[in-house]
């Protein structure tokens, strides 16, 4: 059975733009915190709270892969409330922003950015 704390889960992460954002680009493909941090152009902590937020609404996972840490977007949520949106993304996120967020992802390079 779903609470009121669940529910609140949901919302919560979804009433930031940051975080709308964050959903966005892992809708694309798995991207560690520097690469989102560069292309959101915020600070590394701010990132990780946001990602956090995420991942405690089961939006996102994340698994290691060598040195990195990717998040991606959780397709299997156990909540229905996350999973309909999870697929109806492309819908919700779809505008100018969310656009040039997407031409970001593509040339965003982690060998680049990330520090070893």
């Amino acid at each position: 059975m779903t609470t009121y704390k669940d529910i609140s889960k949901i919302y919560k992460a979804l009433s930031d733009p940051h975080r709308l954002r964050i959903l966005n680009i892992l809708r694309l493909r798995k991207l560690c915190v520097c690469e989102i941090t560069e292309i959101l152009n915020l600070a590394t902590s701010t990132v990780s709270k946001h990602l956090s937020i995420l991942q405690s609404a089961d939006f996102i996972q994340q698994e290691k892969d060598g040195k990195w840490m990717n998040y991606f977007i959780n397709n299997r949520a156990s909540d229905a409330r996350t999973a309909a949106f999870v697929s109806a993304m492309e819908f919700w996120l779809n505008n100018e922003e969310a656009k040039a967020d997407e031409q970001k992802v593509k040339t965003v390079n982690r060998d680049k950015i990330c520090s070893t």
